[in-house]
Order: C-alpha cells, then sequence, then structure tokens
C-alpha cells in the first residue's frame, strides 16, 4: 500500500509502534481481505496518506495496515469486532475509533487529531472524495453528497444490512473463533472449519447495538446466527438441519485447504 506499511508479525508490531516518536499520530488500519468495504477503505487510506507525505509541515503521521484475522492479538488489544476498522493512536493512547467505510468519518477524525493547513485539507476532501466516488461498497459513501437524514432505527438498519453482506458466509457469535463464550457458538465454529468455509464472524457481546438490533433485523432471537450471501439461514440447528439435506451446503464457499489444515 505505498506510504502505509503492512504489518505481518507481533514482534514486527510491537518493534514499529515502539520506535515512534511520541508526537506522531499514529493509523491504524484493521482489513481483512474477503471484506469488500475494506478494499474501497485501503483507497481512502492511501489518498490521506500521501496528502500528509505531499506537506513539509503537515503534522508527524504514520500508517499501517493489519490484517484483523492474522494478527488475531493486535485485534483483541483494540477490540476489533468488524472490518475495516481504523484507529487513531498517539503516544499509546487511543485517541478515536472509526468503523466502518466511511471516508468522511475517518478523513474528519484524523484532520481533527493532526490538522492540515486549508490548502492540504482541501487537498484531502478532493482526494477521498474521488476515491468514493470510483466505486460502491457495502457500508460506503459518497463525500460531497448532501446526506440524508436517517433515523437511529434506520441507521442501525443500514449498519446491519452492511454487516451481513460484509462476507458471503458471516456468523453473529458470542466471542470470537478462538475464544467462544457459547457452546453453540464453538459448535458453529468447529462446523465451518472442518469444511474449510472462509467466513467473516462479529462479536455480538462486544456491540448491544447490534446484539439487540440483529434480533429484530433477521427476526430472530437468538445467537448464533449464520448469514449466507446476505440473506439469513438460522442457529444451530438450522445449519445441521440443512447439511443433513445437503452435505455440499458450503461447497461454494470451502477454500482449499493448507497442510491439511482447514480455513479459520
Amino acid at each position: 500500500m505505498g506510504l502505509v506499511k503492512e504489518i505481518t508479525a507481533q514482534h514486527e508490531w510491537e518493534t514499529f509502534v515502539g520506535s515512534l516518536p511520541k508526537s506522531t499520530l499514529l493509523v491504524i488500519f484493521f482489513h481483512a481481505p474477503w471484506a469488500a468495504p475494506c478494499a474501497q477503505m485501503a483507497k481512502v487510506i492511501e489518498a490521506l496518506a500521501s496528502d500528509y507525505a505531499a506537506k513539509e509541515d503537515s503534522p508527524p503521521t504514520s500508517w499501517v495496515s493489519i490484517n484483523a484475522e492474522e494478527l488475531s492479538d493486535v485485534s483483541e488489544i483494540y477490540d476489533v469486532v468488524a472490518v475495516p476498522y481504523v484507529v487513531l493512536q498517539r503516544n499509546d493512547q487511543v485517541l478515536e475509533a472509526v468503523s466502518g467505510s466511511n471516508a468522511s468519518a475517518l478523513r474528519k477524525a484524523i484532520e481533527t487529531h493532526a490538522p492540515l493547513n486549508s490548502t492540504a485539507a482541501a487537498t484531502a476532501t478532493a482526494t477521498t472524495t474521488a476515491n468514493d466516488k470510483s466505486g460502491t461498497t457495502g457500508g460506503g459513501e459518497e463525500v460531497g453528497k448532501n446526506e440524508e437524514v436517517l433515523s437511529p432505527e434506520e441507521e442501525l438498519n443500514k449498519r446491519l444490512t452492511g454487516l451481513v453482506n460484509a462476507a458471503p458466509v458471516m456468523l453473529f457469535m458470542k466471542g470470537t473463533p478462538s475464544e467462544p463464550k457459547c457452546g453453540f457458538s464453538r459448535q458453529l465454529v468447529n462446523i465451518l472449519r472442518e469444511r474449510s468455509v472462509k467466513y467473516g464472524f462479529f462479536n455480538i457481546l462486544a456491540d448491544d447495538d447490534v446484539r439487540q438490533g440483529l434480533k429484530k433485523f433477521a427476526d430472530w432471537p437468538t445467537y448464533p446466527q449464520l448469514w449466507v450471501s446476505g440473506e439469513l439461514v438460522g442457529g444451530l440447528d438450522i445449519v445441521k438441519e440443512e447439511l443433513e439435506k445437503d452435505p455440499d451446503f458450503f461447497k461454494n464457499f470451502s477454500v482449499p485447504s493448507q497442510n491439511g489444515a482447514a480455513a479459520a
């Protein structure tokens, strides 16, 4: 990603953070390769990093990209439960976090904590607007248009629509795949792993708005919930029934295993 450094190992992350001057604003971009909104957000991040690098008098910033699944220990430090997710940090203190592919909110947050002069700010606005208009992704938005005012329920439903479509297979569970917080969630994770299914997940225990809102949105009162191609399949019992009827139910969503290991 050019100016945005890809961190691929825990020790690399620790060394990098430890070497930053205390005055530097660290922009941490958590992503996942299966999430389409992350690809669009990556372009926005790169454009913003370029704007800061182009100005000699711009505040000191550093930009990193982290695969939230591969570096789960780092993700857990920042309570990352969905991607894209961007954290702003200075001197080891989290200043703000932006969840989802909201380019205008991200730009505003970064400029709040590392103000550009008016000329640079105008350039950043133009650049991110152009990137937003280059394509549409789940949860994204175009900058520069008059935004529709939505009620809290409409905002939540918009967010939930983006979440259930964030990956072809989405698991809303209690806990994370590495640390499930209920037996049903653990069993569903095992079913997906045994079949090498590439899936996204959301820890509903970390966000009560999603936890309560998705019950109404899906008309399904319990967790875990499994969604495929934006449609609710159901809970553990329903998934087992689907597999009994069709053992190849997940065939289109499986990936080849490496060295006999199932996909995480």
